[in-house]
């Protein structure tokens, strides 16, 4: 794709974010759209939010449950970025029509105290890099209807995310287990999703190394401070106005948020 459309696609998604509005797949409008020109597209919406006034806090992982990854036919996950535009406070509210079709999952994200620049970084580095790390709701839209996704339309997408809510317990490693630790979901009240970090690429700490080494080959590094979402514990659930969701996660605590009326 050339610079003109990955702009008129950049345009697409743009209008359908602010009139929540969703539109076709950028796949059927260019069938050879390549994983590259996606990552095109998410970037430069992600400068036109940092024009308005947001600033770049972390970056997301998303894909990284195999079953997924083989559903959408890649052999790897992707990775969508984090402004400050998209936190909601803890225990907080979204306010009404912030999403199109929302989804919830439970996962861990990272907060780093050092950065990380790839390639060539290990889980260990990734450990060496971490400050702490807390239990976390992603809420995850998609401005293309239906969901009707391949991996570039997700990609372009920011990766699928739009908001993210953080724990107030700030967990070292060393006292967190990230495979087997229980995550569980409720929405009003009942359980909806639960499942452990084996979910996540066998361990959320191979997530957030790939995403070191993915950046590293653009030419990016993770810097100190930066919030990473290593990727879901488990399945996603769908949220409705009016709705409370809920995460917990051994040894991490909770996290919750409510969908404003």
């Amino acid at each position: 794709m050339d610079t003109n459309q990955i702009t008129k696609f950049a345009d697409r998604l743009w209008v359908a974010r602010q009139s929540a509005a969703p539109i076709a797949p950028l796949s059927d409008l260019e069938p050879n759209m390549s994983i590259e020109d996606a990552y095109a597209v998410s970037k430069l919406v992600m400068e036109r939010k940092i024009h308005d006034g947001a600033k770049l806090v972390g970056k997301k992982i998303g894909l990284t449950a195999f079953a997924v990854q083989k559903q959408l036919g890649v052999d790897q996950p992707d990775f969508g970025y984090l402004l400050s535009d998209m936190q909601v406070a803890n225990r907080g509210q979204l306010q009404k029509g912030s999403l199109i079709q929302g989804k919830v999952e439970g996962e861990v994200a990272f907060v780093l105290k050092s950065s990380l620049q790839g390639p060539g970084i290990y889980p260990e580095d990734v450990v060496e890099a971490t400050d702490y790390v807390s239990p976390c709701i992603e809420v995850i839209d998609s401005r293309i209807v239906d969901w009707k996704i391949k991996i570039q339309d997700t990609i372009a997408d920011n990766a699928s995310s739009a908001f993210f809510v953080l724990g107030a317990k700030q967990s070292p490693l060393a006292e967190t287990d990230l495979v087997f630790g229980k995550m569980r979901l409720w929405v009003d009240g009942e359980m909806k999703s639960e499942g452990t970090g084996k979910s996540c690429m066998d361990n959320p700490l191979n997530a957030v190394t790939w995403l070191a080494n993915k950046m590293g080959e653009l030419g990016v590094e993770l810097a100190a401070g930066d919030v990473i979402l290593s990727g879901a514990y488990g399945p996603v659930v769908p949220i409705e106005i009016g709705q409370n969701c809920r995460v917990e996660i051994a040894d991490l605590g909770d996290v919750e948020f409510t969908y404003g009326e």
